[in-house]
């Protein structure tokens, strides 16, 4: 399948690796310094740019963690993205798989749960030079929430995305207040690309 530009773009500049050192200096109170890792896994190629992504804090980068799978595609129209997500049934199989993509080598589409309500639609603006700003947001009347070992999950997706920068809004969510207990409370967590991966 021949992909549009814009979805093209989008897998750019979400491979990579990312961290936000400079907004966990600046803020160190409400902001820890983490890293992150958005690499290409090969599923779901025929209509899909599917990607892998996990996280560390800096101090303990061999103890990744919050796996999770990205499937970016065209959405109901030409000129709309969506991103799907999906949960590993096994993470700690994939645990490190962000410095080690070898261990994506033989993930499978049915070693993966959809999660149904977690669906981001994507708006792209142009930029001057052929760039564009992505805006990542859930649609209407849908709810991300899942079962990850025995424990009900809410969570509030969320990302903004440039060749050079992703900031993320995601948040876990406590299902019996609404309010948030971890992520983005404060604001995006504000990553700068340190690394690009390739997504060919």
């Amino acid at each position: 399948m021949n992909f549009s530009p814009q979805l093209i773009a989008l897998g750019e500049y979400l491979a990579g690796e990312f961290d936000n050192q400079e907004q966990a200096i600046g803020e160190p109170i409400w902001y820890v310094h983490l890293r992150l890792w958005q690499r290409l896994i090969n599923l779901f190629t025929e209509d899909s740019i599917t990607l892998f992504a996990e996280q560390a804090n800096i101090v303990n980068l061999d103890k990744p963690y919050r796996q999770r799978i990205m499937r970016l595609r065209q959405g109901s129209n030409d000129t709309s993205l969506e991103v799907q997500y999906y949960m590993p049934q096994d993470p700690d199989a994939l645990r490190g798989a962000g410095n080690n993509p070898a261990l994506l080598n033989t993930l499978t589409s049915e070693q993966l749960d959809l999660l149904p309500g977690c669906i981001l639609t994507v708006t792209q603006e142009t930029l001057a030079g052929d760039r564009y700003k992505f805006t990542a947001t859930p649609l209407p009347e849908t709810r991300c929430s899942f079962t990850y070992l025995g424990n009900s999950i809410n969570v509030s997706l969320g990302f903004e995305a440039t060749a050079t920068e992703f900031h993320s809004y995601d948040k876990g969510i406590d299902p019996a207040t609404g309010n948030a207990t971890w992520g983005a409370i404060m604001g995006p967590y504000r990553y700068t690309k340190r690394n690009q991966y390739s997504i060919t």
